[in-house]
């Protein structure tokens, strides 16, 4: 190959090497981050600078952008180029932001928005030792269980018993074995005098004091008063007393009141309701049958009974008969011209 061959060649594309930390124990750090108060804060893990996407590899599938909001107000766009570039890596992506400005509400809002929609976790960090302390946290348990952070709690009688009693004040596991020893289950410990509680060993007034208070003292806040606990035989006259009065309480509801002293009720016969008047539409010619609030019922008129209804010839009707004209002379008119033959 002659040398202005290789000379008009372009230059290979370089990649970035995958770097694997030497030891488990090592935060792999990107160049950028040269410089950040944070890394000294960094503390019982490794550490060692290499080429990654993310800002602290933390595991082999966990990366770390790490940013501050007084940087993020004066290059907003920063933040967005960092995750655009990270793509996809990582299964355990993690924004670590530092909230190093006073008007932080409203960027530590934004910056989440962003993050919810690119998969990301947010982590706040109001100084670099807190920043720092993150980090080594999320080296160290790469690979613990996840169950390791769950509180363990026994399921043995004694433990339970052993985690109920050491909550109140003064008494501590040693006193709890006195106890089981001494008066046995925890319902004789809840009845035991506070005589019987000071005769054992490592008990006082003041510590006898606080374990009955426990049992014996109500639950109450500044808002709410202490009320007497009833015994049962009180408790149940006072359920009998109460379901008496909700009872009468229903029955003089349904019943109608009456006046004191007033006696039974005296039932008084119905009187009949007056006739409804006889009404025809074919009477009222005039409409001044019609009663009104004034007048009153219109007077009772006889009327001559109509004439029966006779079908047209063609059928398709029906029409009453016009009455008869009455008898017309000209001679019996005595104001017209009957006079002239006198």
């Amino acid at each position: 190959m002659s040398a202005s061959a290789s000379a008009s060649r372009p230059p290979a594309v370089q990649k970035p090497p995958v770097v694997v930390p030497g030891t488990g124990n090592n935060i792999v750090i990107n160049h950028r981050q040269r410089g950040n108060p944070v890394l000294e804060c960094i503390r019982n893990v490794g550490k060692e600078f290499g080429d990654i996407l993310a800002d602290y590899q933390v595991g082999r599938t966990t990366g770390v952008l790490f940013i501050s909001l007084k940087y993020h107000r004066l290059h907003p766009e920063y933040i967005h180029q960092r995750i655009e570039q990270l793509g996809h890596s990582y299964n355990l992506r993690v924004l670590l932001l530092l909230c190093d400005i006073k008007e932080h509400q409203e960027p530590i809002r934004e910056l989440t928005k962003t993050c919810l929609i690119n998969n990301i976790t947010v982590m706040v960090a109001w100084n670099p030792e807190e920043a720092g302390y993150y980090l080594s946290t999320y080296k160290q348990f790469e690979h613990k269980p996840p169950d390791m952070i769950k509180e363990r709690v026994d399921k043995d009688y004694h433990s339970m018993l052993r985690t109920a009693l050491t909550s109140i004040s003064k008494v501590n596991k040693t006193d709890v074995e006195t106890l089981r020893t001494s008066l046995g289950s925890f319902a004789d410990i809840a009845r035991a005098t506070s005589d019987q509680l000071q005769n054992l060993p490592g008990f006082g007034q003041v510590k006898a004091k606080r374990l009955k208070d426990a049992f014996e003292k109500p639950f109450r806040t500044s808002t709410t008063t202490a009320l007497p606990f009833p015994s049962q035989s009180q408790g149940r006259l006072l359920s009998q007393a109460s379901a008496a009065q909700s009872i009468k309480g229903k029955e003089k509801a349904r019943s109608p009141p009456t006046e004191p002293d007033a006696g039974p009720p005296i039932k008084r016969p119905r009187q009949p309701r007056e006739p409804s008047p006889m009404w025809d539409i074919e009477l009222d010619l005039n409409g001044s049958l019609s009663p009104t609030p004034e007048t009153g019922p219109p007077p009772q008129r006889s009327w001559p009974t109509p004439a029966p209804i006779q079908k047209t010839s063609s059928g398709s009707g029906e029409r009453r008969p016009r009455p008869p004209s009455p008898v017309w002379d000209i001679e019996l008119d005595l104001n017209g011209s009957g006079d002239e033959g006198s």
